[in-house]
């Protein structure tokens, strides 16, 4: 225990007082001999930084409930070996729970690392977090850098996910049912697909790949467009009607 201590850069008695609190995990005991590891050490050390940001310990220990509670990033990143190959290019980002606290500040809190466990954002892995990309994990970082509450955006993604798999489902169902309709038929349902079968299936979604991406920020391109133009002209027609206003009240003041 003193030599964690040592490493870690706090007093015993500040170990013992973590221990008890349960930050961190229990040793493992052979006899009265208590061994502690490296992921002692981390997390150790992830106390000691998430103090310096600010935190109180009993925020940390909400914290590392969720964090211990989250999805295993094996779940996370689907690493079970597809039939064909994924149509996602993101790539994942390794972060400690420091970093993590880095990219969103305050807005770290039980509450919202729960649901980004929950949303699938986010998995554990070890003393790390994953990620699940880098394109997302940047632009959330963005919107609140921007002021933006990070509770808002996360309700946003889950309100995007909703709508980006109500659309693989469309999409999927146009090629099950005009695309592949020679293929799926002759597939065993009591048995993995027969090795042609994949391969036109692979094939044939690989070819397929760029349509739904290409529709889907197309139309959201244009949606854009639509409602930026509407609010800008609801704004103009605010000013205007607030302007005409003050012309009138001008107009009829006494010379």
């Amino acid at each position: 225990m003193a030599e964690l201590a040592k490493e870690a850069g706090i007093t015993v008695r500040t170990l013992r007082f973590y221990r008890e609190r349960k930050l961190i995990p229990p040793p493992r005991r052979e006899g009265r001999i208590a061994w502690y590891n490296e992921h002692h050490l981390a997390r150790l050390r992830t106390i000691g930084a998430l103090l310096e940001r600010g935190h109180t310990l009993g925020g940390i220990g909400e914290l590392l409930a969720a964090f211990e509670s989250g999805r295993d990033v094996g779940e996370l990143l689907g690493l079970d070996a597809p039939l064909v190959p994924p149509w996602s290019e993101e790539t994942p980002v390794r972060l400690t729970p420091e970093e993590l606290a880095d990219h969103f500040r305050n807005d770290i809190t039980p509450e919202n690392l729960t649901a980004s466990l929950d949303i699938g954002y986010l998995a554990v892995d070890g003393d790390e977090f994953v990620h699940i990309s880098r394109r997302l994990l940047d632009a959330s970082t963005e919107l609140v850098n921007k002021g933006v509450p990070l509770a808002a955006v996360l309700e946003a993604g889950r309100q995007v996910r909703a709508h980006a798999d109500a659309l693989a489902d469309l999409f999927t169902t146009l090629i099950r049912t005009y695309v592949l309709t020679d293929v799926l038929p002759s597939t065993p349902t009591d048995g993995p697909p027969a090795p042609q079968d994949v391969d036109r299936i692979a094939d044939t979604l690989d070819t397929l790949r760029p349509l739904p991406k290409g529709v889907v920020e197309a139309e959201l391109s244009m949606a854009m467009d639509r409602r930026i133009r509407r609010e800008i002209e609801q704004w103009l027609r605010a000013c205007g009607g607030e302007g005409k206003e003050g012309e009138e009240g001008r107009e009829g003041e006494p010379g």
